[in-house]
């Protein structure tokens, strides 16, 4: 517990505490930040700019509540679990597309994504089902692209260990009543050894294409499209051996993600009657090769048709906003398997309106209902809500205050099967979750320190457990259990400004995550704490430190048979890392990044290894 006792909250750049911060993902309109009652933590350009991460987990880390669970390398599946949460409880959109992989159990596929061409993530947590549907028990992770600021070209260079180069251009575009801006980036790595034992290396690639346009028809009317394309692949390895333990294979998985969305939006002349209709598509296609001959094959698509219209009335204090939105997900399976046919392709379609009603009702105190009905093709209507209020003691300092439900879907591998010997289970209900939470938050010094602290609580009913073993068949399957599980905890965040040269920010959490039978859930440690650094030691060098301490937490070993499974304990680590970055004019910048600074020895998942030291330099030009 080395870091855990000095931390306490996310990273944030200086900011002039006077300038009220927007956030569109918290409400079916855009907010302020200090008028919404969820636990908000945003990360911006200069930010991720900083840190100058290939990919965008290693800043999660740093967020309350977030955890994050890698297998071994560069690319390898990652999961990242909020508040204790499942993984597939977190919603993560791509400018507002819902990202989500219903081929890959509804969880995100991190692997696809780097931090290239990011201008912000916004990230709310706590249950936003009444706004965002299934999965978002949580909360809901928005990562959104650049748009074009003025006609500009850039590129960057970045080449660092294990044979790792990541390379990137932009071009933009920008007209009074028109821009565009382009991104495409790369990565190559010849990555490490996941095993515990042997030596060879397991690499990835992914090449990534972002566009983003606008046209502004007239005062009242503007049109956006917004598009992103992931194509890459990972190499992993596999236990064939059936000891419990992953060995050296020849394996590969090739992926391919794209999020679109066309957009219009209509304001009237005094902007109190706000309309926005927008279509939007999400793919997925997933491949996996066996010493280079192609196997199984998942793929999904995701439609979405949404309308949100918004009102405001009585001097602009208050406002009433309604959603209606149709989802339909297609998804197919592929492969040859011993146990049987398992080519199969499923569709289901959702059908729901949402209503939300904010209100100023004074200066200081701000409250927020919201509702929403789905309808879907394969369950009964599912309804879920959520209030919160604000309360303003004063410019400085505010208590917020949330209480909601939220639903999850049973997967589609949940309800009709995967490869091997996993039987679908028709039967299964939706998760139910109801949750509450309290939070603090208060500037001082000029708005030069920022403490804020949200203790939460929630509760799981019919909770899916994916490993029910029928010994009548010798098979797996999924089910319901019966009793609730609970998840509690406490996050903690501090920022400060300590001169104009030095600020520091530290962020801790403590989690309990237990089943119906009071069992901790594996990979969920209790104790989280990350600590930054940022130090501007001259107009032209910088320099920025972190630390990121991960609590020891359970993970599940399964021996040869007849051996029963294991609970296993993984041990606490702490990872640093620095970035050096130096202007060498007003276009090039240089850097200089050392990932795992310390050469830690640890696993996120047991059996897997991990990455040790890394170091990479590169460059950034922009004209």
């Amino acid at each position: 517990m080395l870091t855990a006792t000095l931390m306490s909250l996310p990273l944030i750049s200086k900011t002039n505490g006077d300038i009220e911060e927007v956030v569109v993902t918290a409400s079916l309109t855009p907010i302020t930040r200090s008028r919404s009652g969820n636990a908000v933590s945003i990360l911006n350009k200069e930010q991720l700019k900083n840190h100058a991460s290939v990919g965008i987990t290693g800043l999660l880390r740093d967020v309350p509540g977030f955890s994050v669970s890698r297998v071994g390398v560069l690319g390898s599946q990652t999961q990242v679990r909020v508040r204790g949460a499942e993984a597939n409880h977190l919603v993560v959109l791509f400018d507002g597309v819902e990202a989500n992989d219903p081929s890959q159990g509804d969880e995100f596929n991190w692997a696809t994504v780097t931090a290239a061409d990011i201008e912000r993530i916004e990230i709310i947590r706590g249950p936003q089902s009444s706004l965002r549907g299934s999965d978002a028990i949580a909360g809901v992770v928005n990562i959104i692209t650049p748009s074009a600021e003025k006609t500009s070209f850039g590129f960057f260079l970045e080449s660092g260990s294990r044979s790792t180069h990541h390379t990137g251009v932009n071009l933009g575009l920008k007209q009074p009543d028109f821009d565009v801006r382009l991104g495409l980036a790369n990565i190559e790595s010849n990555g490490g050894n996941i095993a515990r034992l042997g030596d060879e290396k397991d690499g990835y690639q992914n090449t990534t294409l972002t566009i983003k346009a606008g046209a502004k028809i007239n005062e009242q009317v503007r049109f956006s499209f917004s598009a992103r394309e992931s194509d890459g692949m990972n190499q992993y390895d596999a236990d064939n051996d059936y000891d419990g333990l992953v060995e050296d294979q020849d394996r590969q998985s090739n992926f391919y993600s794209s999020n679109a969305r066309l957009k219009v939006d209509y304001s009237s002349l005094d902007g109190l009657w706000r309309h926005k209709l927008s279509i939007s598509r999400s793919t997925n296609d997933n491949s996996a090769f066996v010493d280079g001959v192609e196997g199984n094959i998942t793929a999904s698509i995701k439609y979405q048709y949404q309308y949100v219209g918004s009102v405001s009335f009585a001097d602009g204090t208050k406002t009433l906003s309604f959603l209606a939105e149709r989802d339909r997900e297609d998804w197919e399976q592929r492969g040859d398997d011993p146990w049987g046919d398992v080519n199969q392709d499923r569709e289901r379609d959702t059908d729901s309106v949402a209503v939300e009603y904010r209100i100023d009702i004074n200066n200081q105190l701000t409250m927020a209902v919201s509702g929403r009905i789905e309808d879907n093709s394969e369950f009964k209507n599912a309804k879920t809500f959520r209030a919160e209020t604000t309360y303003r003691l004063s410019d400085q300092t505010r208590i917020r205050g949330a209480f909601g439900t939220a639903i999850k879907d049973p997967t589609f591998t949940e309800r009709f099967g995967y490869y091997t010997n996993f039987i679908g289970n028709p039967n299964l209900v939706p998760e139910e979750s109801r949750s509450w939470e309290l939070g603090f938050d208060t500037k001082m010094l000029d708005s030069n320190l920022t403490l804020s602290a949200t203790v939460f609580n929630s509760e799981l009913a019919n909770e899916i457990d994916g490993f029910v073993y029928d010994p009548a068949i010798f098979a797996f399957t999924s089910g319901n259990t019966n009793s609730d599980s609970e998840r509690k905890g406490l996050e903690l965040s501090f920022a400060a400004n300590l001169w104009d040269s030095l600020s520091i920010s530290s962020a801790y959490t403590y989690t309990e995550s237990r089943d119906g039978d009071s069992v901790d859930e594996i990979r969920r440690p209790r104790n989280i704490a990350s600590a930054n650094l940022s130090w501007e030691a001259t107009e032209k060098l910088s320099l920025n430190a972190s630390l990121q301490f991960t609590g020891d937490q359970t993970d599940v070993y399964y021996p040869p048979y007849p051996e029963p499974s294991q609970v296993v304990t993984m041990e606490d680590h702490t990872l640093c890392h620095l970035n050096i970055n130096y202007i060498a004019s007003n276009k090039m910048e240089f850097y200089v990044n050392l990932e795992n600074a310390f050469d830690e020895d640890y696993e996120e998942v047991f059996g897997y290894q991990t990455l040790g030291f890394g170091a990479s330099v590169g460059l950034r030009y922009s004209l």
